[in-house]
């Protein structure tokens, strides 16, 4: 299920970014073919820092990819499974950088 993300940023305003959705046997494939066209890991987290996260990195020229968290690995998981249990969206954000340079700002 795919969360439609909107434009702009408001403090008041609670907004979810899109999430592509993948099956445990497609995780390691997505992960795989991300690092391979140049996508870098960066973290896995929760609302609401995931979209803190990523229009931060968007305003800094990166291109941003999230992928719906998935249990990995050997690690302990245990608080991130029982949060996404609970309902809370949790998404592992790549970035790179972006294809196009960034516009310079005007004030600067």
């Amino acid at each position: 299920m795919n969360r439609a993300m909107t434009e702009g940023f408001a403090m008041s305003t609670k907004k979810t970014i899109p999430i592509k959705l993948a099956s445990a046997s497609q995780e390691e494939e997505v992960e795989d073919r991300l690092l391979r066209q140049g996508w870098k890991r960066l973290t896995t987290i929760g609302e609401p820092r995931l979209s803190e996260i990523a229009e931060a990195y968007r305003g800094m020229g990166f291109e941003v990819h999230v992928e719906t968290y998935q249990t990995e690995g050997d690690g302990c998981t245990t608080c991130l499974d029982a949060d996404q249990e609970m309902g809370k969206v949790i998404g592992t954000v790549y970035t790179r950088r972006a294809a196009k340079p960034q516009q310079e700002d005007e004030l600067f």
